[in-house]
């Protein structure tokens, strides 16, 4: 586990996370397949919004079990909320590597 810090592209929405970043979950869901993300999934306590909470647009589709939180400019989401924790889109880290991160497939369309 590690500190790292992220946000969208146009830098409105920024946070600060503790998570693991040596894998992701890829998920085939309509969602995360159309936009690509690689997420890792941390406890609620392990993330902070440091700024853009009035730039986020929420996104709720299927079971509304999640709410896909995207920057109202730029579009991008660098984060994901449900009652389970917070999915954060290493795409939208700083300086990670992601040619190093393991890629674990999640068959979200099945669930």
């Amino acid at each position: 586990m590690e500190k790292v810090a992220g946000g969208c592209h146009c830098g409105a929405v920024r946070f600060t996370a503790t998570a693991d970043l040596s894998k992701a979950v890829e998920c085939n869901c309509t969602i995360c397949e159309k936009k690509g993300s690689l997420l890792s999934f941390i406890s609620a306590e392990d993330f902070a919004l440091v700024s853009g909470e009035d730039a986020l647009t929420d996104y709720l589709f299927n079971k509304k079990a999640i709410t896909h939180r995207f920057c109202s400019t730029c579009g991008v989401e660098s984060f994901a909320q449900s009652a389970g924790g917070v999915m954060i889109n290493l795409r939208c880290i700083n300086d990670v590597d992601l040619g190093e991160v393991e890629r674990l497939a999640f068959d979200g369309r099945s669930a």
